[in-house]
């Protein structure tokens, strides 16, 4: 299989193009490569305008192309979805081409396309052809250590699942639904409107079966004609290591149920971590602060450095070492979550001076004092400061 080019390089912008420079882009190559405007070269005319559309399609997306940006097309390596696919994914979402059924779907830009391919009527979005159901968000909260580790969740959800009593028909058991008869299962009705510049014929959605070319004489008692019914459901969902606030996690398949046997859509989990009393994160490092006694930070001593894992190092703290002096444990930090490479520990030193001393404490500190200078000396500034 080809390799697939960065999406930015399809629509020919930036990194940083705004919303807007997408989708003069976007325009531009989708007239281009339509293949009704190639009818010479249609099946690779096809190719790019698929190609094109999926660039699109998740740039066009706030949070898909956000994604993208940090994963890939792929994403994290074994994160396996429920239907085998990565939980970081991108559908081209296109009919045909993809999943939009007519340029309707393109919102703005169908204005284009139907001054472009000769649209003198309106185009309408009909209801009974196959469409991908909708994507579901929720959000999950994780500790720090689950984040640092990885953590396998069950989280529940309420969607929109195929009925089981009509087997999505709508229709109750023993019947079926039957052809429109005023729309002649078209789900459009085509009219014909006199207007100063001529006659333009137009097309609505058929009042009777409201787009969907069937009416149900005797309804599903379960679904009570919608052929879906509301459903709580339980899915487990793998929390990959290394994972940040505010990260997305996908599961596949797992939204709303499509329409007409269409696709189900997917389920955006946004992954929030708990704060943590010691520990705070800086990209991939983890950072923390160590206390340490004045005569551990003047003589110099050996701390015992507990880990996000649980575990704890021997670090040696070299003597006279100063409050606020940071060291650093190689390789004991997040492990990046779109690489093979951890960050590192950072601690920082914070010198604890004691507020309550004992009798022998007190008088062996006097007898430390008279041996060294009460005020240590003060640095000169420069004439400048």
């Amino acid at each position: 299989m080809a390799q697939k080019r960065d999406y930015y390089e399809v629509l020919g912008v930036q990194k940083n193009a705004t919303d807007e420079e997408l989708k003069r882009a976007f325009r531009k190559l989708a007239k281009q490569y339509h293949p009704d405007a190639n009818p010479n070269n249609k099946e690779e005319a096809e190719k790019k305008f698929k190609e094109v559309n999926e660039a699109y399609e998740v740039l066009s997306d706030k949070q898909k192309r956000q994604m993208y940006d940090q994963f890939g097309f792929d994403g994290p390596q074994g994160f396996g979805g429920n239907q085998g696919g990565g939980y970081y994914s991108y559908g081209s979402g296109f009919d045909g081409f993809g999943g939009f059924s007519d340029f309707g779907d393109f919102g703005d830009l169908g204005d284009i396309f139907s001054s472009f391919f000769g649209g003198g009527a309106t185009r309408s979005r009909s209801s009974n052809g196959v469409r991908r159901g909708a994507d579901l968000k929720v959000a999950i909260e994780i500790t720090f250590e689950e984040a640092y580790l990885g953590v396998e969740k069950e989280i529940t959800i309420s969607r929109n699942e195929q009925c089981s009593e009509c087997r999505g028909t709508g229709a109750a058991r023993g019947t079926s639904a039957e052809k429109c008869s005023v729309c002649n299962g078209t789900g459009k009705i085509r009219q014909v409107v006199t207007t100063p510049f001529g006659q333009m014929a137009t097309q609505k959605v058929c009042n009777t079966c409201n787009g969907s070319g069937k009416v149900i004489k005797q309804p599903c008692e379960k679904c009570h004609g919608k052929g879906i019914v509301k459903k709580t459901v339980k899915l487990k969902v793998k929390i990959p290591e290394g994972i940040d606030d505010g990260q997305t996690v996908v599961l596949k398949g797992e939204g709303e149920i499509g329409s007409n046997g269409g696709p189900k859509g997917d389920l955006y989990i946004v992954v929030r971590i708990r704060r943590h009393s010691i520990y705070t994160r800086k990209a991939e490092h983890v950072l923390c602060d160590i206390p340490i006694t004045i005569t551990g930070a003047a003589l110099g001593t050996e701390l015992e450095i507990p880990m996000v894992d649980g575990t704890k190092e021997i670090y040696r703290i070299p003597e006279g070492t100063q409050t606020g002096t940071k060291f650093t444990i190689k390789n004991k930090g997040f492990k990046s979550v779109n690489g093979n490479w951890r960050g590192d520990f950072v601690f920082t030193v914070v010198v604890q001076t004691p507020k309550k001393l004992t009798k022998e404490q007190r008088i062996l500190l006097t007898e430390l004092a008279k041996t060294m200078s009460e005020q240590p000396p003060i640095k000169k500034r420069g004439i400048f400061g």
